[in-house]
């Protein structure tokens, strides 16, 4: 059963009373003004929009329309297809139209840009998104939807278990890029998705408000599920046949993969700096402390290992890197793009700016007198190997203090709520 508020494509509109033509007649109307007056209210309120991105896809659009215009009219559901030209040369909006579709034209370039225009333009309760290229089938939605009957926020429909034509994928999007995204997904937010790059997708209409969808190119589809994923929301998946594309593809393999992993990235700081900054800081220490230890180095067969420096340039990547997480998880906890997790929480309970001040006023001192007192002593009795490892601690010390001190300031800055950060 639907949801309150929601409805059901295959029943009856709950929350809203549907006008029929045997409702309108009974009411004296003849059945001309009946069918008319449905049509009005079909268009007025309808229960699923079909939205579709197009650039130069006359080949394609025409067939791709008049199949979504019926299986809305077969199952009988009030419904509107929209396609979203993004500048196209060709007939594309011409055939668009005659074949039935609202064409709305977006100007600024980008797969996601035509698709959060066509969502903004959406009148339906469930929204259906799809390419127009002709390798999604939409003269059979009803698996589709039928998830958000049962109460999904969004459906993906997936390629892989629904079958991929010979020929309809490359090789490195199907066996490389689509399972390595999948992967980072999985990995990065704990969402398990077995087709996160598939372009037929249908989901309620408040979901994109919900989201706050930014994208303008193809990682909105990262986006969309990366956002659902954090916002609570029900992502189902059912089988969706993909056939071979009829005209030219706009994709690029190397740009649209590398967009989609920059958006995992800097969707989640903690595995972009803080993680891989704490594994430099651990390594900065062992080298530092291995220095140390072993100033003649460490033998590696008839080679000589001396880490005198490592642990500097290890530790001053590490520290920054992690500040660069601390600092980018703020931003994004601030700006509504993060929810506040344990760490957020565990900031805002303990840190004050003071004591980040005192701690790196103590390592830097610390750091600048024992350079001072290297110096004095290599002035009077010359340079050793052990000395050049205690420099590079002194070193150590200064830059980490340094750094220290001067990310407390920004992390005030990029923390702070109507000027006044944190106390």
């Amino acid at each position: 059963m639907a949801p309150a508020g929601a409805i059901g494509v295959f029943g009856a509109r709950t929350g809203r009373q549907a006008v029929t033509v045997d409702s309108i007649g009974a009411a004296g109307a003849t059945p001309a003004a009946a069918l008319k007056a449905a049509k009005a209210a079909e268009a007025t309120h309808p229960s699923v929009s079909v939205v579709m991105p197009c650039l130069n896809e006359e080949e394609t659009v025409g067939a791709c329309v008049a199949k979504a215009v019926g299986w809305l009219e077969r199952r009988g559901i009030p419904g509107e297809v929209l396609v979203v030209d993004n500048g196209s040369t060709d007939r594309s909006v011409e055939i668009a139209e005659d074949a039935g579709a609202r064409v709305i034209h977006e100007r600024r370039r980008g797969y996601g840009q035509a698709y959060l225009r066509g969502f903004a333009e959406a009148r339906g309760d469930y929204i259906v998104m799809g390419d127009s290229d002709d390798t999604y089938d939409f003269s059979d939605l009803d698996a589709l939807v039928a998830p958000l009957d049962r109460g999904a926020d969004m459906v993906l429909g997936n390629r892989f278990a629904g079958g991929i034509a010979n020929g309809a994928m490359p090789w490195a999007h199907r066996y490389i890029g689509s399972p390595i995204i999948n992967f980072v997904i999985r990995l990065f937010f704990g969402t398990r998705i077995g087709d996160s790059q598939s372009g037929l997708r249908a989901f309620r209409r408040g979901v994109t408000e919900r989201l706050g969808l930014r994208s303008s190119g193809m990682e909105l589809a990262s986006e969309m599920i990366v956002s659902a994923s954090r916002a609570g929301l029900t992502i189902a998946e059912v089988p969706a046949p993909y056939a071979i594309r009829r005209g030219e593809s706009k994709l690029n393999t190397v740009r649209d993969g590398w967009r989609h992993l920059r958006y995992l990235l800097l969707a989640a700081p903690d595995f972009l700096f803080t993680l891989p900054g704490a594994a430099f800081v651990v390594l900065g220490v062992l080298a530092t402390v291995l220095s140390l230890a072993s100033p003649e180095g460490v033998a590696f067969g008839p080679l000589t290992w001396r880490p005198v420096f490592a642990g500097t340039i290890l530790l001053a990547i590490g520290v920054n890197a992690v500040l660069f997480g601390v600092i980018a998880k703020l931003y994004a906890v601030s700006h509504g793009l993060l929810h506040e997790d344990r760490w957020a929480r565990l900031y805002r309970r303990w840190f004050r700016l003071e004591a980040l001040l005192a701690l790196a006023a103590i390592l830097f001192v610390a750091g600048l007198i024992m350079e001072l007192l290297l110096f004095g002593a290599w002035t009077t009795s010359g340079v050793a190997v052990r000395g050049l490892a205690m420099a590079a601690l002194a070193q150590t010390l200064m830059i980490v203090g340094a750094e220290l001190g001067l990310a407390g300031f920004l992390v005030v800055t990029v923390d702070s709520v109507d000027g006044a950060g944190s106390e």
